[in-house]
């Protein structure tokens, strides 16, 4: 799972940094309006608004933000006509690229998508062109030193589907995303909170990136796709060699 380790480490750095821009508070509260939307406002019975609601407070979106974006989809209030699309493609070298937006307008934000492939070396696929190498997984961090038997324990009645060893030994707990939310409170009622937790899509496997130039151009196509107001998640099956990462990092 080295690709996996070393993309979230650029990702958690670029949400820290669209977090100082406010930027994600607008992406979350798409997110949770349309999971209340879609499962109902009580995030006991609708996995995915549960997840949505973990990482708004994780972001340190106040409560009553969450909250009023939680009744606002439970209501279907002020007209939300906020619908999910996926693009899948290719980035340079034909690295696997999928995009997940919310939109009130199809026809402008595949614009906008096809146009950031196209800077960037891309191209935009077609369904089910990159789809299948990737799965919906719910993916917990525990910190350094939780030995994998004590994770076992902690996580066993909640039914995890593994436990993963990453590139820096630390473990991870892998679940499907109806499970996530049981998982995480498992793990905080055994005092081993998780480091970091997420809902999202993963690959199978990790195309390895050792070319520095190519490296920025992927996570140039990365952060446009971004930047797009209708795009809230962007994944690639990508895995960038120690050095290069620590050059992006720079």
């Amino acid at each position: 799972m080295a690709g996996h380790s070393k993309w979230s480490n650029i990702k958690h750095r670029k949400a820290a940094q669209d977090a100082k821009r406010g930027k994600i508070f607008n992406k979350l509260i798409r997110e949770l309006t349309v999971a209340a939307r879609q499962g109902g406002g009580d995030p006991e019975d609708n996995p995915r608004l549960r997840a949505a609601m973990d990482k708004a407070l994780g972001s340190n979106m106040p409560k009553d933000t969450v909250q009023r974006a939680v009744d606002r989809g439970a209501g279907n209030t002020d007209g939300d006509a906020m619908e999910e699309v996926v693009y899948e493609g290719y980035g340079p070298e034909g690295v696997a690229v999928m995009v997940e937006a919310m939109t009130d307008n199809r026809n402008r934000t595949v614009s906008e998508v096809r146009h950031a492939f196209g800077k960037h070396g891309g191209n935009l696929g077609t369904s089910g062109s990159v789809a299948f190498m990737f799965h919906r997984q719910g993916r917990l961090t525990l910190r350094e030193g939780v030995d994998e038997e004590t994770a076992m324990e902690a996580t066993l009645a909640a039914e995890p589907e593994d436990i993963e060893t990453l590139e820096d030994g630390r473990l991870e707990v892998v679940t499907t995303p109806d499970s996530f939310g049981a998982v995480k409170d498992a793990l905080v009622e055994a005092g081993i909170a998780p480091e970091a937790s997420d809902v999202g899509l993963y690959p199978d496997n990790y195309t390895r990136i050792d070319d520095a130039e190519l490296g920025r151009r992927i996570v140039g196509l990365v952060d446009r796709l971004e930047d797009l107001d209708d795009v809230q998640n962007v994944y690639t099956n990508a895995d960038f060699d120690n050095a290069i990462l620590e050059e992006l990092h720079d």
